[in-house]
């Protein structure tokens, strides 16, 4: 009742009042976060004697759902969520210091999105390729790591692939992000002749740069922020990365949106040591190896349909170790501990030479645009 604004002698607020309004409201809004901030540090303490888990993506799950279901407005959902994404950010690194390793340097789409998934108060480690990222987290170098997983033109990202194989490590949270590119150069007036950056960058604006930049070098480097390092060096070159990497590298914006698709979407996945315990709406990752004979996968793929599982997304690649073998990497929707999915991979193991449970993790409920 005390926080709203006292009239003036006509009977209404006056912009100072509302204004004197606010102030007491932020006050407020300060105790409260303190207090939130001292029951972190209790739950913090209670997990350091039990030896719990510090991040919980179903707890983080909850509480986004439960800000969604209290919002009444005027606000947004996406920015009180926004707003509590930092809240929750402050409070894990109260409980205990956080890093997080991404694909750097600083810039990249990878880093955009771990800044999404864990805001601004956890510590960030950049990392030369996505391999080292998961070496990072395997070896406790870094408490989590984010890695893309797929894009919704370009496909599965192998190198990703490819690391989860040789590294014992578990996914434990998703997140989809808007992809939008930019051409960025030195200067408006540069002549280019070269562009930079990642090989599926190249293949997601293939049609723009060939009407527009048909004759350019198109030169591929290991990530969307080394180009934009590369060609604030060269005069005559220029960089596709995100819009905010102009002001980071000090580069001109000369054409914004230039992907093919608008829909154009990347997959990202937390890693982490630790399985994660259901939410109530979860996907399951697995990677599995069927022998080489007629109908060998579709037997393997049967107790899925069995006990009532969808499959959101099943891919190929080759093994690397034996030529014309192939991994079969699975996402279904439920977690590895629910009956049905438990009964289906017992199922799965009996029919398969190799399967591993790369984690069950709560579905996104959510796009994330990076302006």
């Amino acid at each position: 009742m005390g926080d709203t604004a006292p009239p003036s002698d006509t009977g209404q607020p006056t912009l100072d009042s509302l204004r004197d309004g606010i102030d007491r409201i932020d006050q407020r809004l300060v105790e409260l976060l303190n207090e939130r901030g001292k029951l972190v540090l209790e739950i913090g303490e209670l997990k350091r004697q039990s030896n719990s888990k510090f991040y919980v993506p179903s707890r983080e799950t909850a509480v986004f759902q439960r800000v969604a279901a209290l919002n009444t407005g005027p606000l947004p959902s996406r920015s009180l969520r926004s707003i509590f994404r930092e809240v929750m950010s402050a409070c894990i690194a109260l409980e205990k210091p956080i890093t997080v390793g991404y694909l750097g340097p600083q810039g990249t789409f990878t880093h955009l999105a771990a800044q999404a998934k864990f805001g601004a108060s956890v510590d960030y480690l950049p990392n030369r390729d996505i391999t080292g990222i998961f070496r990072t987290v395997a070896a406790g170098a870094a408490d989590l790591g984010v890695v893309p997983v797929e894009n919704s033109i370009d496909g599965g990202i192998s190198d990703t692939l490819d690391a989860f194989m040789d590294a014992n490590v578990q996914i434990c949270s998703e997140l989809l992000m808007a992809i939008h590119h930019c051409l960025l150069a030195s200067s408006r007036q540069a002549s280019i002749k070269k562009i930079y950056s990642k090989p599926q960058v190249f293949a997601q604006c293939g049609r723009w740069l060939s009407e527009h930049y048909g004759e350019c070098d198109l030169v591929p480097v290991a990530s969307t922020a080394r180009a934009c390092e590369v060609a604030a060096e060269e005069p005559d070159a220029g960089a596709i990365a995100h819009v905010s990497n102009a002001a980071t590298y000090g580069l001109e914006v000369i054409h914004k949106d230039i992907e093919d698709a608008a829909h154009n979407v990347t997959r990202f996945v937390v890693l982490g040591q630790e399985c994660c315990t259901p939410s109530g709406r979860d996907k399951t990752s697995v990677v599995l190896s069927v022998t080489h004979q007629a109908g060998a996968l579709h037997e393997a793929l049967v107790p899925f349909q069995k006990h009532g599982l969808n499959l959101t997304r099943i891919e190929s690649r080759p093994s690397k170790r034996n030529p014309w073998e192939y991994y079969f990497f699975i996402d279904f929707e439920g977690h590895r501990d629910d009956e049905p999915a438990r009964a289906a991979l017992k199922e799965v193991h009996e029919r398969c030479i190799y399967l591993q449970i790369l984690g069950s993790y709560p579905v996104a409920d959510s796009l994330v645009s990076i302006e």
